[in-house]
């Protein structure tokens, strides 16, 4: 079977082989150190990873080690990064603070301060203060408060939809260029990350992008706390940035339909997390009334228009709110971490399995895939395809991305435990 007719089954319920995606969006991934290490395991050319995702430094799977694991997924991304700058085909090499050589984009420009940490400037001006920073001995990056604290006696709604705008041509014209390939790739899902991290507007509330990394001077409500007080103190603000960041998120819909059309199979809507590992991060109704009227009238613009499949990424402990993620349109939910307080994985499955597609929850990516052997790691894997694919609705991949600290050894027990299950289906 083809990708394709895999996720068609998992769309449809029906029980079959599995689709396997690593690298296919942001939040499925794998970190640029790990994909290095598996080239090597299996023996595969030596060259610099490619990095599709300057925060995370995620790398972009090739050919090659697509095929050495069996993933059937390929990505169609955006022009331009969560950091502001455009990433498209113009790559530089970098050596990371551990040593490691990768190919970015131009634009990524950076400082070690006097601790050792690396800054990351916003669309590469270091005219500004630093948007981002890797702690001395770190792995990807984390944003940096640069807007200070929210005066609601003097605000702008407009500072906080700075970051969103319709896409320009030359991005419409980067999206063309990469369908036109991605079309010969017969059988192959084709996942899309284009307005959820980058100021498509789509995102409504992501925490990745509330301080605005995007931005060279982010202005307005950019604390995180702040943030999340506003939940509870002014919904009305946050309804109205949400109500005015949609519209702008469904222009830009409209521009990626026309470039690409039906070439993208599956679409990242929204990666704003709303659960902790212990419980919501937001009550139930604020959830309903801040968030799910905007997720409706983006998901029923896409099932209207496309044939596309909406993919949501919510992490932590959100079982109560799934029914409203159902209601509010979505067909696909990630990560599904059943580690978390209140997420059994047969539980989730028999309440829930035949209303989404469970993309994610194949492994425990906290504990097991890095701690665990790789027989262990394959028991564990196996064990969840039997869970969440019975009856379809599911695809495997992990508990989020794979980080540093997971050997290779362990991400081909996953691909082995795949192919086990897909042999005898």
């Amino acid at each position: 079977m083809t990708g394709r007719e895999k996720f068609a089954k998992a769309v449809n319920h029906e029980d079959g082989q599995l689709l396997f995606d690593i690298g296919g969006l942001n939040t499925t991934g794998m970190h640029c150190m790990v994909m290095e290490e598996l080239r090597d395991f299996y023996g595969l050319e030596k060259r610099p990873i490619k990095i599709i995702e300057p925060v995370q430094l995620l790398g972009l799977m090739e050919d090659d080690l697509r095929e050495a694991l069996g993933v059937e997924t390929k990505p169609l991304w955006g022009a331009r990064t969560q950091v502001g700058f455009m990433s498209e085909d113009k790559y530089k090499e970098y050596k990371t603070p551990w040593g490691q050589t990768v190919l970015i984009t131009e634009e990524f420009v950076t400082d070690i301060d006097e601790k050792g940490d690396t800054l990351l400037y916003a669309c590469g001006d270091k005219n500004y203060k630093p948007a981002q920073r890797m702690p001395k001995n770190g792995v990807y990056f984390d944003n940096e408060d640069r807007a200070g604290e929210y005066d609601e006696d003097n605000y702008d709604i407009n500072w906080n939809l700075e970051e969103f705008e319709v896409f320009s041509d030359d991005e419409i014209n980067w999206l063309k260029r990469q369908k036109d390939a991605l079309d010969e790739s017969k059988g192959y899902v084709v996942t899309s990350c284009i307005t959820g991290h980058t100021g498509g507007g789509t995102c409504l509330g992501d925490h990745s992008m509330v301080a605005g990394p995007m931005l060279r001077e982010p202005k307005g409500l950019r604390l995180l706390q702040d943030f999340y007080m506003a939940t509870a103190a002014d919904e009305e603000l946050l309804q109205d940035i949400f109500d005015k960041e949609t519209d702008i998120g469904i222009k830009n819909l409209e521009r990626i339909y026309e470039a690409v059309g039906d070439t993208i199979d599956v679409f990242h809507v929204c990666g704003t997390d709303l659960g902790t590992q212990k419980s919501l991060f937001y009550s139930k109704s604020a959830v309903q009334e801040i968030w799910v009227p905007y997720y409706k009238k983006i998901n029923n613009w896409i099932h209207e228009n496309t044939n596309w499949k909406t993919f949501k990424h919510c992490c932590g402990s959100i079982k109560p709110i799934i029914p409203d993620l159902i209601d509010a349109g979505f067909d696909v939910l990630n990560p599904v971490q059943w580690t978390a307080e209140n997420m059994d994985k047969n539980e989730l499955k028999a309440e829930f399995g035949d209303k989404l597609v469970f993309w994610g929850g194949g492994v425990d990516t906290q504990h097991m895939l890095p701690e665990g052997t790789p027989e262990q790691v394959y028991e564990q894997a196996l064990q969840c395809c039997e869970i969440f694919g019975k009856n379809g609705g599911f695809v495997f991949n992990t508990i989020h991305n794979i980080v540093p600290g997971v050997s290779a050894a362990n991400v081909d027990a996953l691909a082995r435990a795949v192919r086990k299950y897909n042999e005898s289906h």
